[in-house]
Formats: structure tokens, sequence, C-alpha cells
């Protein structure tokens, strides 16, 4: 029984960390309606900026305090900063954008921290007081958890009294409501949503700060924290502080007692109860009910390319067949990829932009699709045809299975429930070794002999590929298509003249996965492997960029996205070292200069031409 309380004890005084990055997370979203991605690398740049000063100090409480607070001032000084000149002018941009934008900053924060601090893990001298021990029921306890675990409490206190006692307070709850009628009564926005930014980037500065002496200052921080921060804000209700606190509670004990009991499911418990929080209370714990009505996310796709446009397309198409003929090594198999990385585009962008479905979690789908091919092969000995046939099957039938519940719901929640989807599958990859091969994968994937060769295997992919990308371009352009985008412009209009919206979807939903399951397959069968890795939210994210960067509102957007992103990515890591530098700044460029994307922007200037 001992045991088990101090590992609830434990739980809670990690839930106290994950609670102030959460807080923060959630004050900013509030106020703001900013999903900022980089919000974990606030949090990383906490421990890094506590760990530098404490250096400095003495290693006293005294010194901890004062190391803790200049980390939670310094990221106060930079939140704000990074919203007067990035985050301001994207206030009214869609959600997705936002996230891209952030997520550049995240790659930027990445190359920065490393060149000031290096690449190894940052650990302290835990001095005698933070190695204390008290005695619980003949079992020793951390002093300083103890600490932590009154931190929580203290902090979410400090936070009411802030919201609840005070003008400022006042404002922001008001914003939080209604942004505009306050505007409208004379507040000025500009300074309140840089106060806000600011609260909530200290908020994350002093949870990594906290966090510091039970791990380190690594650059693996902002990604780990950012999804489990997001995990709690969901749980907890968006814009909810003590919503956050009962969640990071939940969260906390939960993975606790999930290292003690069921240590093979600690990875996907956590998403578990994020998934079944969202499909029977989408708006958390103690978020408002109502915030997850249907908005149109993108204008209507109604109009074909002019042929001048389809030509210009169809010109690029024949200088990818004779690329092989050209093009050394290196660039064929940057092309190979290329192939694949278009097609998993185009199926994101099939449920994303006209089906108006944001999926943090696509990589689920792909992932499945490798895997297939790689079980199929390994296990069952299966042709090639009947393998890569495999792939979108079973990417479609658990598409199906899932989506029932997906399509239900709208905007970040349905992000967000497609993220813990896709981390339980990811989950199951890892732990699964036994059949999965866990993290060493499965090797020996390969085509058969008469494609081989890589000449052979890139057209073949060519084929593949853009055939997979253009029936879906005609699906978008047939009658399902258009009832589609009926259905995400207006739920009430579409049920009003007889369509069935949440069927609609739902068939939408099973088609871009399997889709993104015929991409894994491929894949699977040119690398001749499979990884967890291809199940990640990292693997999502790309999609996402791969997307957006090319423009959500066009049908050429996709596939110009992935071809930029793929050749980008490739390029920076052969030329440069901070190629995670350059990828984020040029990602917050086009963002700010392209809002619209690339093919996007490029169509906008051809129709004023035209016109």
């Amino acid at each position: 029984m001992t045991v088990l309380l101090v590992q609830i004890l434990t739980g809670i005084a990690g839930a106290s960390s994950l609670f102030l990055v959460a807080a923060g997370l959630t004050v900013i979203f509030g106020v703001t309606r900013v999903v900022n991605f980089s919000h974990g690398s606030l949090y990383m740049l906490g421990a890094y900026i506590a760990w530098s000063v404490f250096e400095h100090l003495p290693h006293t409480p005294l010194g901890f305090v004062l190391s803790a607070a200049a980390a939670a001032l310094a990221l106060g000084i930079l939140g704000a900063a990074l919203e007067v000149t990035l985050l301001r002018r994207i206030y009214r941009a869609p959600e997705l954008l936002q996230l891209l934008a952030t997520f550049g900053v995240v790659l930027m924060v990445q190359d920065i921290a490393q060149a000031i601090w290096g690449a190894e893990d940052l650990t302290i001298a835990r001095p005698h007081w933070m190695r204390t021990f008290v005695v619980l029921g003949g079992e020793r306890f951390p002093l300083y958890d103890l600490i932590l675990i009154a931190a929580g409490p203290v902090v979410l206190g400090l936070l009411w009294l802030i919201l609840h006692r005070t003008r400022f307070g006042t404002l922001v709850r008001a914003a939080t409501q209604d942004r505009d009628m306050v505007a409208a009564l004379g507040v000025d926005q500009r300074a309140l949503f840089t106060a806000v930014f600011a609260l909530g980037a200290a908020l994350a500065g002093l949870g990594g700060a906290l966090g510091l002496p039970d791990g380190s200052a690594n650059l693996q921080l902002d990604l780990s924290v950012i999804t489990d921060a997001f995990v709690v804000v969901v749980v907890g209700g968006l814009g909810s502080i003590t919503g956050a606190y009962l969640a990071s509670l939940l969260i906390g004990i939960l993975q606790a007692l999930g290292v003690l009991f069921v240590p093979k499911l600690t990875l996907v418990m956590v998403f578990v109860v994020m998934a079944a929080v969202l499909v029977l209370r989408p708006e958390g714990l103690l978020g408002r009910a109502g915030a997850t009505v249907r908005e149109a996310t993108a204008p209507p796709l109604v109009r074909p390319a002019e042929p001048a446009l389809l030509g210009l397309g169809l010109a690029g198409l024949i200088a990818l067949a004779l690329a092989p003929l050209i093009v050394g090594p290196f660039a064929l198999s940057v092309l190979t990829e290329a192939m694949t990385a278009v097609l998993f585009a185009a199926s994101l962008h099939f449920m994303m932009g006209p089906g108006g479905m944001p999926s943090f979690g696509h990589a689920a789908w792909f992932g499945l699709g490798a895997y297939a091919v790689a079980l199929a092969k390994t296990l069952l000995a299966a042709p090639m045809p009947l393998a890569l046939l495999m792939a979108p099957a079973l990417a479609a039938v658990v598409a199906l299975a899932f989506g029932w519940f997906v399509v239900r719901l709208a905007g970040v929640y349905l992000a967000m429930l497609t993220l813990a989807f896709a981390q339980i599958v990811w989950a199951v990859a890892v732990q699964w070794a036994e059949i999965t091969g866990g993290d060493n994968g499965i090797l020996g994937v390969w085509p058969p002999h008469a494609l081989a060769s890589s000449r052979a295997f890139y057209w073949f992919s060519l084929v593949v590929c853009t055939a997979g990308a253009l029936a879906l371009r005609r699906m978008l352009y047939a009658p399902f298509g258009y009832a589609l985008r009926g259905a995400r412009d207006s739920d009430l209009r579409a049920e009003a003249i007889g369509l069935p919206t949440a069927r609609l979807r739902l068939v939408a939903f099973v088609i871009a996965g399997a889709a993104a399951g015929l991409a894994g397959g491929m894949t699977a069968f040119g690398k001749g492997s499979v990884f967890p890795t291809y199940l990640s939210i990292g693997h999502s994210v790309d999609a996402l960029l791969m997307v957006l960067l090319g423009g959500v509102q066009t049908m050429a957007g996709p596939i110009v996205g992935a071809l930029a992103y793929t050749g980008l990515y490739d390029v920076l890591l052969l030329v440069t070292g901070q190629w995670r530098l350059v990828l984020g700044a040029a990602i917050v460029v086009l963002v700010l200069a392209f809002p619209q994307g690339i093919a996007g922007a490029a169509m906008l200037a051809w129709r004023r031409r035209a016109a």
C-alpha cells in the first residue's frame, strides 16, 4: 500500500511541472486562439536558462529559486517578443496556418539551442538539499518532489487570483468569451494579447526550470512536452485553468501507475484517455459546451484549373518521367521519396481542404500501410501486388472503424482525436516487438527483381502515386466532392437539402486513409524497411507542412508543397548543419508572405493577370 502511495505522489509531482506548461498553453489559446506548437520550445529554453543561471549561483534553495525566476522572466520577455514579431500578424489566419508558423519557430529554436548549449543532455549537480528524502510508511520519498506537489496548487491559486481579482484577469476572461466584443469596448487588444502571451511563456519557462532537477535540459524536450501539454489542455477543456490542473493530475497519476502495473501500456494509456474524453465529452472535463461547432476552414474549391495551368502540370509530369535519364542516383532517390510524399500530402488535403477535417495524426494511415506491406512480405511471403493492395485495404478498414468517432467532431478537437489515435498505433508498433520488431523495425522489404533498379522503381512510384493523386482529384470534382464541400461549409444547409453530412465525411476519411496507406506501402518497398517513426507525430507534421506550404485552397497545393518541402529538406541536409534554422525561417517567411501557400499565391497572381 505504501509503494502505491509513493507512486501516486510521484505522479502528482510530475503533474505539477506538466500543469505549468499546460496552463500557459491554455491561457494563450483561450484568449488569442493560437495553437502554439512552439510552447514546448519555451519549456525547453526555460530548462536551459535555469541550468545556466544555477551553474553560476550557490547551489542553495535560494539559488535555485533565483534561477527558476530568471527562467520565467526571460521566457516572458521572449514570449512577448515572439507575439509582437510573428503571432500578431497571423491572429486571423486559420488555426493550422498558425500551427505551421509556430512549428517553424520550433525548428529554429532547436538549432539555436544546440548552437548555444550543445547537443549533450545537461543535468545539474544536485546539492544535498535536493537529495534529501522524507520517510512515508517506511518508504523514502524525495523532498524536492513534495515541493513540486505543493507548487501546482500554489500556482493554480495565484492564477485564479489574477484571473478573478484583477482588471487584467477580467479582461482575459472576457476576451476568452468574446474577444471582438472586448475590442468594441475600447480595450487595446494588442497590449492584452502581448501580456497574455508573456504570461503563458513565463509559465512554460517556470515549468522547464522546476522539471530540471528530476530530468535534464535537452533538445528533445520541446516535442515530448508539447504532446503531453496538448493532451492535458484538450482533456481539461480549452481555456480552463482548473481543467488543465485536473487533467494534469489525471495524466500524471495514470502514467505513474502505468509504470507500476502495466508498463507495456504506459505509452498508450494517456492517449486512450484523451480519445475517450473527446468521444464522450468533446469540450473536455471543464470546457465550455458548444465549442465544437463546425466552421468552414477554406473557401469552396469549385473551379478546375485553366487550360494553361493544366498544360503546365502536364509538362511537369513529362519532366518527372524523363528525370531518370538526366539526374544522378541521389537526385533520383529524392524524387522517388517526393512521389510518395505527393500522394501522402494529397490524401491529407482530400480530408482537410474539401472535407474540412484537419488531422494531427495522418501518419497513422501511412504507417499502417507500411506495416501491412512489411508483414505481408515477411510473414506471408506475399507477392508485391498483393502486399501493396493490403496497404490501402488495412488503412481503410481501420479508418472506417475509427472515423465513426472522428467525423462527429470539428476543428482542433477533431485534430487532437486523430493525434490520439496515431499515438496509440505508434505505441503498439513500439511495444509489440514480437510482431512489429519494435524500435528495430522490419527489414528486408524489397520489391521484386524487375523493380529492383532505382530507375525502374522510380517510374513505378511515379505511375502509382500520380494515378492515386489524380483519382483523388477526380473524386473532388465529382458530385461527391461538391457534396463534401457543401457539408464542410454548412452542416445545416447541407442536411436541409438531404445530404448525409456525417456519412460524406466518413467516406472522405476512409478514402484519405486508404490513399495514405498506399503511400506508406510504396515507401516500405522504396526504403526496404519499416520503423515506428513512420507513425510518429513528426511524420504527421511533415504532411501538414506540405499541404499548408502548397496551399490548402488549391488542388495543386499538396503536390507543389510536397515537392517543395521534400526538395528543400534534402538540399538543406546536404549544404548546412543548421538545416532546421534555415528550414524554420523559410517556413515562417512563406507563412507571412504567402498565407495562401505557394500554389495559392501563384493562382491568385494568375487570376489577377488574366483579369
